[in-house]
């Protein structure tokens, strides 16, 4: 197990921190007896290789070792490792959502990148322990924009392709005893659709078996099977869009807004906008039966907004009236992708113009201040300001905290010039 791990050298590789010499340790400590040593390790491997999304040249050397674990039975908690083999193929998945990994668009992008990283420094230069100097920085700094982003989509795409040749040993985890990692092997499959010839048959398997299966983790698992086809190309089957389960019907909406587009079924679409708007659940009220999907964090709502992209333009109105409905009861992250689409399509020339007036609003901008000026919630993450929700409505040419767009949004009110249309 772990053989050839220290014939890396793995302190001339970076991550986030410098060099990735304690990447070793951490990779054996995933085989640890002792539950809170594995944790603190994955706890630890989530911030070096894989820092807040980002993925670094150490990353690609770490997921073979990864997959190695994960093939061993004896290797405990093995849908945490495959989830951290997701995330470090794909990144944050709400990046890459509701389209599917766009890898075609990562090759072209990471074209020359590779003589780039070649010619990378060592992250530390120095004889001396205590007068080693962190270089690594300073070389990436120094490439022009698009030579960095040449370089970061190469080593996003070499962790990608790390990851892709554990597709084969995905197929067969979802067949695995373990519920969970059947889960896990789902979501990992949906990634990869240069491998989705040989993922469909048995991943329709596997979503056949949870369809007769009993209780337990039916629903989780059978959604996430059906999120999955969709976005490798298989439209689930339309008789589930009647099931019992909520949670199904969601999923089954997902994938086959995702296969169909705008030649999606009514019940589809009404399925996705009922979702859409639907505020957070009420004490004692659970709509995903129990169940939680790895897509978006488990936000299934969230996705039913992002899903309406597939429709087109013939039901846009009616997303943006679901996404605004829904908006004033969210926060966090939440209220990120619920807002980012809602700005989507109330601005789909781009950013106002500095200085625009409020009365030079379209109707469906206005709608959307008034929304966001009234609403405290989409401000918040655990009850504090949210950065993020400031910066997000600030790209847009828009005041970016509540008293000033309440401010903004009643100069709107007074008579002026107004444009037409939503």
């Amino acid at each position: 197990m772990l053989d050839g791990l220290d014939d890396i050298q793995w302190q001339r590789l970076g991550h986030a921190y410098g060099a990735a010499d304690d990447v070793p340790d951490l990779l054996r400590a995933l085989r640890s007896t002792d539950p809170p040593t594995r944790d603190d390790a994955l706890g630890t491997l989530y911030t070096n290789v894989f820092h807040q999304g980002s993925r670094y040249e150490a990353s690609t050397y770490a997921v073979p070792f990864l997959l190695e674990l994960l093939a061993d039975p004896a290797t405990p908690d093995r849908p945490s490792v495959l989830a951290l083999v997701t995330s470090l193929a794909i990144g944050h998945d709400e990046n890459v959502l509701p389209d599917g990994f766009p890898v075609d668009s990562y090759r072209r992008a990471a074209e020359g990148g590779r003589e780039l990283l070649a010619a990378k420094p060592s992250p530390w230069t120095g004889a001396v322990e205590a007068a080693k100097e962190y270089v690594e920085y300073a070389y990436v700094e120094s490439l022009d924009p698009a030579d960095r982003g040449r370089l970061w989509a190469y080593i996003d795409l070499a962790v990608y392709d790390a990851a892709r040749a554990g597709v084969p040993l995905f197929r067969r985890l979802l067949g695995d005893p373990d519920p969970w990692l059947r889960i896990a092997a789902a979501y990992a499959v949906a990634w990869f659709p240069e491998e989705a010839a040989g993922s469909l048959p048995p991943l329709a398997r596997a979503t056949e078996a949870a369809r007769t299966a009993g209780a337990g983790t039916r629903p989780a698992e059978l959604a996430t099977m059906l999120v999955a086809s969709g976005l490798l190309g298989a439209a689930p089957d339309d008789r589930l869009l009647t099931d019992p389960s909520p949670l199904i019907r969601w999923a089954t909406a997902i994938g086959r807004a995702r296969v169909l587009g705008p030649k999606a079924d009514p019940a589809t679409v009404e399925e996705l906008m009922t979702w859409t708007a639907a505020p957070p659940a009420a004490a004692g009220e659970d709509p995903t039966d129990g169940g939680w999907v790895p897509f978006l964090g488990g936000d299934p709502s969230g996705y039913a907004g992002l899903a309406l992209r597939h429709l087109g333009p013939r039901h846009a109105d009616r997303a943006f009236d679901a996404l605004t409905t829904r908006l004033p009861a969210v926060s966090g992250d939440q209220s990120l992708t619920v807002l980012g689409e809602a700005l989507r399509l109330a601005f789909p020339d781009g950013p106002l113009p500095p200085g625009t007036p409020a009365a030079a609003l379209t109707s469906r901008q206005r709608r959307l201040v008034e929304v966001l000026s009234h609403s405290p919630e989409p401000w918040l993450i655990d009850g504090q300001d949210f950065g993020n929700v400031a910066m997000l409505v600030a790209e847009y040419g828009l005041p970016d905290n509540r008293e000033a767009l309440t401010a903004y949004h009643t100069a709107s009110q007074t008579p002026g010039t107004e444009k037409s249309g939503r």
